[in-house]
This record gives C-alpha cells, structure tokens and sequence, in this order.
C-alpha cells in the first residue's frame, strides 16, 4: 500500500462540483493500493500516518505527528499510486488492485482512521475528483508498506 503524503495549510476534494471534504492544517494522503496489499498494510500505513514526524517544533524541526499538531487527515483513493512507469510511453497498472478489491481496502483504512482519529476526511473512491491543496514546505513524503 502507497501513501503518498503532503503536509498542508489547507486541503479541499470535491466531487461533481460538490464539496466532500475539506481540512485545515493537516496531511493530504493519496493512498494507492497494490494487488498484494492486506489489511495488515493499511494498518500499517494508518500507524505511520498518524504517527510520522513531519510538522515542526519550536525549533523549527520536523519533530511533531498528526496527533501531536490535531490536524486533519484527508485520505485520497488514487488508482494510478501503484503504476509501472519504468518503460514505455503509457503506464502500466498491471501491479494495481482490482477495483473491488482496491474500494474494499480503501474503505478499511477509512474506518480504521475514524476510529483511531477525529479529523477524518476522505475522498470518492473510483471518481473523478478535483482536489485542491496549499503544500506547506512543500513537504511530500512517500510511503509504502
């Protein structure tokens, strides 16, 4: 499973032209899930989103998690996170989940996280979504589990 996380000022998705969620200060994570993935990785990568260090201290230093700040975490299905990009001119998402498979994961990590934090936000699996973000650094990390 790929998470692939931005921390952020302020994030926004919508979908149709309608809002469908938003966060303040916080981590935007588009999440890619791979054919091999488990629930195992999703819990895996909920643990290090929760838990990575990526906002500063007050020596300016990236020190401080998601729940040390309370920011909001907007997870962000995205089918094209696993693809093969290493030949050709078109990638390759031979190494991606299903479509039903890939829902019932995302959806996983969904619960998980709402369970295991309060400012949970997500996007619409298998939709054309827009999503705006205000990249604070920019700070991008990717993650895999």
């Amino acid at each position: 499973m790929i998470g692939l996380l931005q921390r952020v000022s302020h994030a926004s998705v919508s979908v149709e032209g309608s809002l469908i969620g938003k966060i303040d200060r916080g981590l935007v994570v588009f999440v890619g899930i791979e054919k091999t993935d488990s629930e195992a990785n999703a819990d895996r990568l909920l643990q290090r989103l929760l838990g990575y260090r990526v906002f500063a201290d007050k020596q300016n230093r990236m020190n401080l998690s998601l729940l040390d700040v309370y920011g909001g975490l907007l997870l962000i299905p995205q089918f094209t996170l696993p693809a093969d990009t290493r030949k050709g001119m078109r990638p390759s998402f031979s190494n991606a989940a299903s479509p039903e498979f890939g829902k019932r994961l995302f959806d996983y990590l969904l619960e998980k996280a709402s369970e295991s934090y309060e400012l949970v936000e997500a996007g619409q699996f298998a939709a054309n979504m827009q999503v705006t973000l205000t990249n604070d650094g920019p700070v991008t990390f990717w993650l895999q589990t």
